[in-house]
């Protein structure tokens, strides 16, 4: 009887045992069902920062580099120098001109005072000549007007000579009061015209004067030109000198001292170690659950036992499309695939992690990571 119970109870221990492995794998896989669809997780990511290339905007030898390959640098320290002679000499050739300028504009000024002045001394000898002018013409106008009657006299006279009603010595004193009357207009006429010479003259040299005042202005609308000449020349020295913008890390670095920078090569590249991200894959129907905002744990592949908290900043709203499935578009008419793939995969967006606690000797841009996504 004992050695029939025993294969019972055995039998029956063994079904519990099935029972309760079964009901313990299915247990884990509801509770990594749960975590995976309300944690999604993702393998595929790397590190990220920003980063810049360092190229010179002056053209020199390379006179001094501050900073070697894979250093860190603080903000404000000196990356390099170049050779800053001839942009001193530049600087100093342009101020030079800029006061030469300033002291043709002053020598200008003081003519154009003394021609402002014989302005002044042309419009007053105009204002006396034309009262000259206005003068002579009315002493033409009493000598023309004594000679006329006069004339008539003479001509009055001459004729009661051979009637005798007149004598003469009447005649003679006519005739000659005549001719001085002639010559009195003849000699204000000459006046007049004189005059009107005299004022024509004063009106050129006011006109001339006037033109000469004028000559300053193409001189002060070299200011500009100048000025900006000026600043150039400081701007391309201050550009010899070139300073870490914010704390990074060295990479890259191409070239050594005493080469010859030019403007435009980049020398290195600055990684902006102030922020730095993980960039995560993750499938387009896990991005229902994630939202800007939520916590996140990152680990980088090279110390992956230590945890990092990050934060989701953006999820990412494109990614190149798959030509084997909607083919390529070409500007005449889209091309499209005949061939149909029964496997669908799905399409993988990237989302942003900020990592709050980033170590800087720790974090490298590219490196492998994984992220968590912890929800609210």
């Amino acid at each position: 009887m004992e050695t029939n119970k025993n294969p019972r109870s055995r039998q029956r221990l063994g079904r519990w045992i099935s029972i309760a492995i079964v009901a313990v794998a299915v247990a884990l896989g509801l509770v990594v069902l749960f975590h995976a669809n309300h944690y999604p997780r993702t393998e595929d990511a790397e590190v990220f920062a920003n980063f810049i290339g360092i190229a010179p905007q002056v053209n020199g030898p390379l006179a001094r580099l501050n900073v070697k390959d894979n250093q860190f640098v603080k903000k404000g320290e000196l990356l390099y120098e170049i050779d800053e002679s001839p942009y001193q000499y530049a600087v100093e050739d342009a101020v030079s001109e800029q006061a030469a300028l300033e002291g043709q504009i002053s020598d200008e000024r003081r003519k154009i005072a003394a021609l402002v002045s014989a302005v002044s001394v042309a419009q007053a000898n105009i204002h006396s000549m034309e009262a000259n002018v206005l003068n002579a013409e009315r002493g033409v106008g009493r000598a023309r007007a004594e000679w006329n009657y006069a004339n008539n006299n003479l001509h009055r006279v001459e004729p009661l000579l051979t009637k005798q009603f007149v004598t003469v010595d009447q005649v003679d004193r006519a005739r000659s009061s005549e001719t001085a009357d002639a010559e009195a207009l003849k000699q204000a006429e000459s006046q007049l015209q004189l005059a009107k010479a005299e004022l024509s003259s004063a009106l050129s040299l006011h006109e001339q004067a006037g033109h000469a005042v004028t000559t300053l202005e193409p001189l002060i609308n070299q200011r500009g030109a100048k000025a900006a000449a000026v600043k150039k020349a400081r701007y391309d020295l201050d550009k010899c000198r070139v300073y870490a913008p914010f704390d990074a890390r060295v990479t890259n670095l191409t070239i050594s001292e005493g080469a010859y920078a030019h403007v435009g090569q980049q020398m290195f590249t600055l990684i902006d170690a102030r922020t730095w991200w993980a960039v995560g894959n993750f499938r387009e129907g896990e991005l229902q659950r994630i939202t800007p905002g939520m916590k996140a744990d990152v680990y980088v592949m090279s110390r992956p036992n230590v945890r990092f908290v990050g934060v989701v900043e953006s999820i990412g709203f494109g990614v190149t499309p798959d030509p084997d499935v909607i083919g390529k578009l070409e500007p005449s008419l889209p091309d499209v695939q005949r061939s149909l793939n029964w496997v669908h995969l799905a399409s993988r967006f990237p989302v942003r992690i900020r990592v709050e606690n980033p170590t800087p000797d720790l974090f490298r841009v590219g490196e492998s990571a994984s992220v968590t996504i912890r929800g609210e």
